[in-house]
C-alpha cells in the first residue's frame, strides 16, 4: 500500500509539473541568434578599439621615455663639452706687445701659470663654457709647459694672437664679465710677458666648439638593480 501511494504521488507531480520546452518557431529562433551574434560582434569591435588605445599609449610612454633618455644624454653631452655649444659671451686674443714696448728684448712667451690663472678668473665671473685656441676646456683639461712650449689638451699655444672664447648664462652676464676683465690683475699681468689681453666686446652668440679628444671614465661600473627593482 505504501509503495502504491509513493508511485501515485510522484505520478501526480509529473502531471502537476510538465516539462517546459522552447515553443519559438524557427524564424524567431533566428532572428534571435541575429541579435546575438550583432551583439558580440559590436563587444569584439569594442574589445579591438579599447585594444588599439591602449597599444597607442604605450606606444607614446615608450617614445616619451626615449624622449627624455635623448635629452638627458644630449645635456650630460653638452655639460662634458663633447657637443659644440653657442650662446652670448666674450671674446679674448692674447697678442705679442708692440716691439717698441717689448720689456728686456726677450722674446713673448705664454705662461702656463698665467693662463691657469685667467681660466680661474673666467670661471668665478661665470663663464660656463670655455674655449682656448681651439680647444676646449673641460674638467679634465691640462695646461703645462712640455719642452718649452705651453699645451692645451696636448696642443701646443704657439700661434699668436690666441683665441678664448667664453660663454656665459645670458647676456647680461656676458657684460658683467666684460667689465670685470677690464679691470682684472691677470690680464694686466699677461704684459710682463711681452703679451697683450685684448678684449672684444659681448656677443649675443659666440660658438665654443666640442671636445676633440676621447674622455677616460675609470674606476666605475655600472650598478646593477636589486630584484623586483626597476
Amino acid at each position: 500500500t505504501l509503495i502504491i501511494g509513493f508511485m501515485l504521488a510522484i505520478q501526480f507531480q509529473s502531471v502537476q509539473k510538465p516539462e517546459v520546452r522552447d515553443t519559438r518557431d524557427t524564424w524567431q529562433l533566428r532572428e534571435d541568434l541575429n541579435k546575438e551574434m550583432e551583439l558580440q560582434s559590436k563587444l569584439i569591435k569594442e574589445i579591438r578599439s579599447n585594444e588599439l588605445i591602449l597599444a597607442e599609449y604605450e606606444t607614446e610612454r615608450k617614445q616619451s621615455r626615449e624622449q627624455a633618455l635623448r635629452k638627458t644624454l644630449n645635456e650630460l653631452k653638452q655639460e662634458a663639452g663633447l657637443t659644440d655649444i653657442t650662446g652670448p659671451g666674450v671674446q679674448l686674443q692674447i697678442g705679442k706687445v708692440e716691439d717698441d714696448l717689448l720689456l728686456d728684448n726677450f722674446e713673448p712667451k705664454l705662461s702656463p701659470d698665467l693662463l691657469r690663472r685667467l681660466l680661474n678668473e673666467l670661471n668665478m665671473y661665470g663663464a660656463r663654457h670655455i674655449s682656448i685656441g681651439g680647444q676646449r676646456v673641460i674638467n679634465t683639461t691640462v695646461i703645462r709647459e712640455i719642452a718649452g712650449e705651453t699645451k692645451i689638451n696636448g696642443r701646443s699655444l704657439r700661434t699668436y694672437p690666441i683665441e678664448i672664447l667664453v660663454i656665459t648664462e645670458d647676456f647680461k652676464s656676458a657684460k658683467e664679465l666684460y667689465n670685470r676683465l677690464l679691470v682684472s690683475n691677470s690680464v694686466e699681468e699677461f704684459f710682463i710677458d711681452n703679451l697683450k689681453v685684448n678684449i672684444l666686446q659681448p656677443s649675443t652668440k659666440i660658438t665654443v666648439p666640442a671636445y676633440e679628444g676621447t674622455i677616460r671614465i675609470r674606476n666605475i661600473e655600472s650598478a646593477k638593480a636589486d630584484k623586483g627593482g626597476s
